[in-house]
């Protein structure tokens, strides 16, 4: 699904209404009918209730004027108030608000006002919140502030029109008072910045009305941002032949761990086979291998020459090119160390790699983007940093990435000829070709050492099963989060651990194929 900043979104409008002649007061009408049914659904609204209807004077406000009237008409008993004067209504949203009957609303002017509207709140059954739009920025000014503070003090259900008052629709930034919605009705796409924090946890449950924008008004703009639904992503996951066999699902090959990190090889193998694929071989510095053979049953392990360090040697390059040759995919990097020789041997066999791969963790701090970018091989890459690996892959500050995370996601994809997954709250999947993608999936839970390890493993699996990178990196990067999140559910977030989300892949992607079983239906 696309996601839209408010800025895109504008030329969306303008487009529909300049070019197209689609009169802005029926895209209201239908933004304003539209919530009005999502508040009688999600709220349970019916004739007799009371609901508050708070308006800025803006095209935001206009739209509340509209469900202000059409919830009457369903026999609503609704208190309309307007933060600010009704002189300041203008265009579309002042035709809307001539069209309540006269005297039925009131103006908030000042602390009496806003003492008035906290006790309509005491015998109101719901709010609708449609004070700020998409255009809003910086912080809520004046008494709009103490507005915001009653609404949430109200403890009522709160339906936010478009994006909730105080929220950057494209950074999900706050900056003071912020509505707390239950749900958020949005107009035509979500925003942006429901997905990325703290706006993430303001918006609540996101409902997108059609409002009558054509879809070439959309293709017109042209948007690279997007978020994948659980219905889209059933749609990626690779179909199994029930003739198969183990080679049919892939090949994956591992090349991981030192000592003390058997750890991230035994995870990211694991996970690659309860991803699918059907067999997992694991390259690994010889003293290791029975460690490993120990804690993974299922995984075919391949003791290599090693550093005194024990961690994987240069003599090792020969037969890991035979291992990835014959291999559908290739995850490197998990628990590896930054040996002086082991760096060697990554940036060697990186070089010469023309299979599928995922590089993470000490695979990526082996590497530059001009390293990776300019491999011998053109197969799919996948990088699936985190901020402080992006920043060592770039030369700058974990706060820098974390300041600037979808721009330099796309540079390092650009430059390295590759699919980049930016790991944190709010995964940010960039591809070469400048697409970005928001993950919606996961939580703080998974904010654990072997998280990481875990996510290699999935993308591998897909990458053998035959999807190409940014495929595979979506997919799999929403599929890790959902494990995540079942994770969550079934053990709570404080304790969780990495082997948690483990154990969910299968339920997972067994989830997304019952998704995808009653698309079909």
């Amino acid at each position: 699904m696309r996601l839209v900043t408010a800025e895109t979104m504008r030329a969306v409008d303008r487009h529909a209404i300049e070019v197209m002649d689609i009169p802005g007061l029926d895209l209201m009408e239908e933004a304003g009918m539209g919530t009005v049914g999502v508040l009688v659904e999600m709220a349970g609204i019916d004739a007799g209730d009371r609901v508050a209807v708070v308006c800025g004077t803006g095209n935001n406000g206009g739209d509340g004027f509209v469900i202000a009237r059409g919830l009457r008409e369903f026999g609503v008993d609704v208190d309309v108030f307007l933060l600010g004067s009704a002189g300041d209504v203008k265009g579309d949203a002042r035709t809307n608000l001539d069209f309540l009957e006269p005297g039925s609303f009131l103006e908030i002017a000042d602390e009496k006002g806003v003492d008035v509207l906290a006790e309509a709140l005491d015998e109101s059954d719901a709010v609708v919140d449609a004070i700020f739009g998409t255009g809003f920025r910086g912080a809520p000014r004046g008494i709009a502030g103490d507005v915001i503070a009653a609404i949430n003090a109200s403890d009522l259900p709160v339906l936010a029109v478009d994006v909730p008052s105080g929220l950057n629709a494209s950074t999900g930034g706050i900056e003071g008072e912020c509505i707390i919605a239950d749900w958020t009705s949005t107009m035509a796409l979500p925003k942006k910045g429901f997905f990325l924090y703290p706006g993430r946890e303001f918006v609540g449950d996101i409902h997108v009305i059609d409002i009558g924008i054509p879809e070439e008004a959309v293709e017109a703009v042209g948007i690279h941002q997007h978020v994948l639904t659980p219905a889209e992503a059933a749609l990626f996951v690779p179909d199994r032949d029930p003739a198969g066999h183990k080679g049919t699902f892939g090949r994956v090959a591992i090349v991981a761990g030192s000592v003390g990190y058997t750890g991230a090889a035994a995870l990211a193998s694991m996970s690659a086979l309860r991803s699918g694929a059907g067999l997992v071989t694991a390259g690994i510095p010889s003293s290791l291998n029975d460690v490993l053979e120990a804690k993974v049953t299922e995984v075919i392990t391949l003791p290599l020459p090693e550093t005194q360090a024990r961690s994987l040697g240069t003599s090792a390059l020969p037969r890991l090119r035979e291992l990835t040759v014959g291999a559908d995919a290739v995850a490197i990097g998990p628990g590896l160390s930054v040996d002086a020789e082991t760096v060697e041997l990554v940036r060697s066999l990186v070089g010469a790699l023309d299979t599928p791969a995922v590089i993470d963790a000490d695979g990526l701090n082996a590497l530059s983007p001009d390293i990776i970018g300019s491999r011998a091989g053109e197969a799919a890459v996948v990088l699936t940093p985190h901020p402080g690996e992006m920043a060592r892959l770039v030369g700058c500050s974990p706060d820098e990435v974390q300041a600037d995370r979808e721009r330099l996601a796309c540079a390092v994809a650009e430059q390295a000829r590759a699919t980049v997954v930016l790991k944190g709250a709010s995964t940010v999947i960039a591809t070469i070709a400048g697409d970005v993608m928001i993950n919606p999936t996961g939580n703080d839970g998974m904010a654990s050492a072997g998280s990481g390890d875990v996510l290699t493993g999935v993308i591998a699996a897909l990458l053998a099963r035959g999807m190409s990178g940014p495929d595979a990196a979506a997919l799999g990067v929403f599929v890790h989060g959902l494990a995540g999140d079942l994770a969550a559910e079934a053990v709570g977030p404080t304790g969780m651990i990495a082997g948690d989300i483990l154990e969910f892949i299968p339920l997972a992607f067994f989830e997304l194929e019952a998704e995808l079983t009653e698309i079909e239906d």
